[in-house]
């Protein structure tokens, strides 16, 4: 589909080139069809492994970062599909008999599954420091001896649904009883329910020290089957991730402000015209736009830098525009 079919200005590919200078790779599709494809060239890192300069093209995979947990997501909603996890307003704690001692504290009792779809835990968790430091909450819970544990038994600071606070441990929470009730690893039940019945056959998932996937910042997909996955999301899960789920996932959940609010494991947009999107340090970024029928999926490599967000931020403006003046 060329960008005028699609409504845009036919000078699109011109008028993207400078915002998505930057960019490892870009895709937008339009009714799930290819309306523009630009990849660059840059030093990229798994991790905190170096790939050094990498020429990306249509199969590179590329760290997703965070946009992982809006994966975990949906693969939670297909494991309650099939019985295999609590539901939403269940006690969390009644599901990790293991620690017995936790479910004990009646204040730490008192936590809903939905707490941690929607980040709302009320636990001490602190994602605002660099990636670099154990300080950092999600890179002091890959050093833990127990990952899950870690989440669990962090301070009380606030009571659970009251507040809003980023929380990578609470994707991995989410992923856990994922992984229990389906009796296999994460990336396996990925393949076999979520991203081969889509078509998407070339993924990786980092898994920490322990053999734990990271639920939190784990994957590495190609921008094309990264946009796979949202035109998946738009048409209602694809008769893959069940649309009854999409609809308590992607309703807002807590109100963020400036426009922005949080349902589960998904950031929302709530503005003209209103998004959904998956986000990943770096410039990670899963848009879609369910009344235009797009969806961006864009890939960077500016890991840890607070600006990160503004070379996909610009793409997405000008986007928009030509739209405006197609």
């Amino acid at each position: 589909m060329n960008p005028h079919e699609a409504g845009f200005a036919p000078d699109l590919a011109d008028r993207l080139k400078a915002p998505a200078a930057e960019l490892h790779g870009l895709v937008i599709t339009k009714d799930g069809s290819l309306v523009l494809e630009h990849y660059g060239e840059g030093e990229d890192h798994s991790w905190e492994i170096s790939h050094g300069v990498v020429d990306f093209g249509p199969d590179t995979l590329h760290d997703l970062r965070s946009v992982t947990k809006s994966v975990v997501s949906l693969l939670y909603g297909i494991a309650l599909a099939d019985g295999l996890v609590p539901e939403p307003h269940e006690p969390l704690l009644a599901h990790f008999p293991e620690y017995p001692d936790l479910a004990a504290d009646p204040r730490r009792a008192a936590l809903r599954v939905e707490h941690a779809l929607t980040m709302t835990l009320g636990l001490e968790w602190r994602e605002d420091l660099p990636y670099t430091t154990p300080e950092n909450s999600e890179i002091a819970m890959e050093m833990a001896s127990d990952r899950h544990r870690f989440v669990l038994d962090r301070p009380i600071v606030a009571e659970p649904g009251e507040s809003w606070n980023y929380n990578g441990g609470s994707s991995a929470i989410l992923a856990r009883l994922v992984v229990k009730g389906a009796g296999e690893p994460l990336p396996e039940f990925a393949r076999r329910r979520l991203f081969e019945p889509l078509g998407i056959t070339h993924f990786e998932w980092m898994a920490g020290d322990d053999g734990v996937h990271s639920a939190a910042a784990g994957l590495r997909m190609t921008p094309r089957d990264l946009a796979l996955l949202g035109q998946a999301v738009l048409e209602g899960g694809a008769g893959v991730i069940p649309s009854s789920w999409l609809e308590q996932a992607l309703r807002p959940r807590v109100e963020l402000g400036e426009g922005s609010a949080y349902g589960y494991q998904w950031w929302l947009g709530t503005g003209r015209p209103p998004t959904l999107s998956a986000n990943g340090n770096g410039g990670q970024r899963l848009v879609l736009y369910p009344e235009l029928g797009l969806v961006v999926a864009m890939t960077a490599g500016r890991y840890d830098d607070p600006d990160s967000w503004r070379a996909p931020q610009a793409v997405l403006d000008a986007l928009l525009e030509a739209r405006t003046e197609a």
